[in-house]
C-alpha cells in the first residue's frame, strides 16, 4: 500500500448541507463534494455514497444527473461526489490515471473515507460506490480492489476490465473481492461507447472490456448465487423514450448477497432518470439496492435458513409463479407486489416485486 500523503480543507458552499472539500493527494489539490442529509445529528453513524462522473466530467455537473441529495433526506445518508484530476495525456478529466504517471484513484478514495472519518460520523460498514461511464469502471475496481471497504456498488453505462487489461496493461493483478458483495449494472443494449458496449470490447486477440453478460457471470459466481437470473419486464412507463427494462436478478448468494442487471434494451450511454430511458430512475435503483448491504453481506440476513435452502435447491426447476390470490403470474408480467415461486422440490420463495 503506497504512502498518502493529504490535507483536508473545507470550504463551505452556499447550497444547505453540502460541502466542497479539497485534499492533497499524490501532491495534487483533489476536490469533492459531500451532501450530508438535513437530519444528520452527530452522534449516530451514516451509510456513504460514493458517485463518480464520466470521464471529461465534472463533480458539479454530475451532482445534478445522479442527484442523491432529496434520497439521502429520506433515507439518511451521506452522499460524495469527487472529482477525477486532469489526465497528464489526454487532458480532460480522468479517472484511474494512465501511463506516464503511476496515479491510482483507488487510494484516492480510500484517502476520502480516511478523512471523511475524522470530520463526519459515517458507518464503515456501509461504504457503497456507483459510477457513469469511467466512473462506473473505477467502481468496479472499488469493488475489486479497495473490497474491504466497499460494500456493495452499482455501475451504469459502463464496463468491467478484463483480466489482461487489468494485468498486463496496469499491472493491477485479478479482481480480488474478499467478502460477499451486491453489485448492480446498467447497462444500455445499443451504447456504442468503447468501454461500455454490452457485448464487451477486444483489440485484436486482447481482451479489454467485458460484456455485460460475462460481468454478470463473475459476480454471481463469486458470490454463489442461483446460476440462473429471476427475469421480469420492468413497467414500460415511458413509451416514447425508445427503450425499455429487463431485470434480471440473480438471489441467494452467500449471506443473502445478490446480484441485479437492470438491462435497458435499446438503451444508449445514457443515466436513466435524467436522460436516455425514463422507465426507471437510476439513482433510486442504486440506492435501494446497494442499501440492503453492509460488509457481511444482505443486513438481517438468516445466514443459517439461506445455507439450508441453497444446499437444498442447486437442482430444483422452477414450476410456476403465483401471486398472493393465488392467480398464475407469466414470466414477463409485471406486478408490483409479493409474489411466490413454487419449485419441483416442494420448496417455494416469497419475493417483493
Amino acid at each position: 500500500m503506497k504512502k498518502l500523503l493529504y490535507l483536508f480543507l473545507v470550504i463551505p458552499l452556499v447550497l444547505l448541507g453540502q460541502d466542497n472539500h479539497v485534499l492533497i493527494f499524490d501532491g495534487i489539490n483533489r476536490e469533492y463534494l459531500v451532501y450530508t442529509p438535513e437530519s444528520y445529528d452527530s452522534s449516530l453513524d451514516y451509510p456513504v455514497m460514493f458517485n463518480f462522473h464520466g470521464g471529461s466530467g465534472y463533480a458539479n455537473d454530475f451532482i445534478y444527473t445522479n442527484d442523491m441529495r432529496p434520497i439521502a433526506d429520506t433515507a439518511n445518508f451521506i452522499a460524495v461526489y469527487p472529482q477525477g484530476a486532469i489526465d497528464p495525456e489526454g487532458g480532460t478529466t480522468s479517472w484511474i490515471h494512465k501511463a506516464p504517471t503511476d496515479h491510482d484513484d483507488i487510494f484516492f478514495v480510500e484517502a476520502i473515507i480516511d478523512a471523511m472519518s475524522l470530520e463526519y460520523s459515517i458507518d464503515q460498514s456501509r461504504i457503497y460506490a456507483c459510477g457513469y461511464s469511467e466512473g462506473a469502471i473505477l467502481s468496479y475496481e472499488l469493488g475489486c480492489r479497495l473490497n474491504d471497504k466497499i460494500a456493495a456498488f452499482a455501475a451504469v453505462s459502463g464496463s468491467m476490465l478484463e483480466d489482461y487489461y487489468r494485468n498486463d496493461i496496469y499491472g493491477w493483478g485479478p479482481c480480488s473481492p474478499v467478502h460477499p458483495t451486491g453489485m448492480m449494472l446498467i447497462p444500455g443494449t445499443v451504447d456504442q461507447n468503447p468501454h461500455s458496449t454490452y457485448e464487451g470490447l477486444s483489440y485484436g486477440d486482447m481482451p479489454l472490456y467485458m460484456s455485460a453478460n460475462d460481468i454478470t457471470n463473475y459476480w454471481s459466481n463469486y458470490n454463489n448465487t442461483d446460476i440462473n437470473p429471476v427475469v421480469t419486464d420492468v413497467v414500460n412507463s415511458a413509451p416514447n423514450d425508445g427503450s425499455t427494462v429487463e431485470r434480471k436478478l440473480w438471489l441467494n448468494g452467500d449471506n443473502c448477497v445478490s446480484v441485479q442487471e437492470l438491462k435497458v434494451i435499446n438503451g444508449d450511454h445514457d443515466w436513466p432518470g435524467s436522460f436516455g430511458n425514463m422507465d426507471i430512475n437510476a439513482s433510486e435503483e442504486i440506492w435501494n439496492f446497494v442499501s440492503q448491504f453492509n460488509l457481511e453481506g444482505q443486513i438481517d440476513c438468516d445466514q443459517l435458513s439461506t445455507h439450508d435452502l441453497k444446499n437444498s435447491t442447486h437442482n430444483r426447476e422452477l414450476i410456476k409463479v403465483i401471486d398472493v390470490l393465488g392467480r398464475i403470474i407469466t414470466k414477463h408480467e409485471n406486478k408490483n407486489q409479493i409474489l411466490f415461486y413454487i419449485y419441483n422440490d416442494g420448496s417455494v420463495e416469497k419475493i417483493l416485486k
